[in-house]
């Protein structure tokens, strides 16, 4: 039976030959392109997450002042001191007699400044 092929035409199957995947160890692989590409698009989105977080508690502190919410709730004062240090450099930028206006863009102003610069740099990291 040693000589007999089972099956012409096909390639009979030698134990002695056959080298098990196991024996081999696998090709070191080099860090592709595109990992590095994935890092930059996470580093983005980290970047919008920042600047969309700070743009909305600046966002919320101004419709709790203009609902009149009440400042004595630890909540309301949260954002109020959240929303006081992320506009610090804006403060009084507006000085003008209604207080509704007033708030409105003082921290409107750094909203939009943190949402043009932080999705700015995103895009600016997607390009590259």
């Amino acid at each position: 039976m040693s000589g007999h092929d089972p099956v012409p035409g096909y390639q009979s199957h030698d134990p002695q030959s056959y080298d098990p995947p196991y024996d081999r160890q696998p090709p070191r692989r080099e860090r592709a392109p595109r990992d590095s590409r994935a890092a930059v698009r996470r580093t983005a989105l980290t970047i919008c997450t920042i600047a969309d977080t700070a743009a909305g508690i600046l966002g919320l502190w101004i419709v709790l002042y203009l609902l009149d919410a009440n400042e004595a709730n630890g909540f309301v004062d949260f954002v109020h001191g959240t929303a006081d240090w992320l506009s610090g450099w804006a403060q009084d930028i507006f000085t003008m007699d209604t207080e509704g206006l007033r708030v409105a863009l003082n921290y409107g102003l750094p909203a939009i400044v943190y949402l043009a610069i932080g999705h700015g740099i995103a895009a600016r990291l997607n390009r590259a």
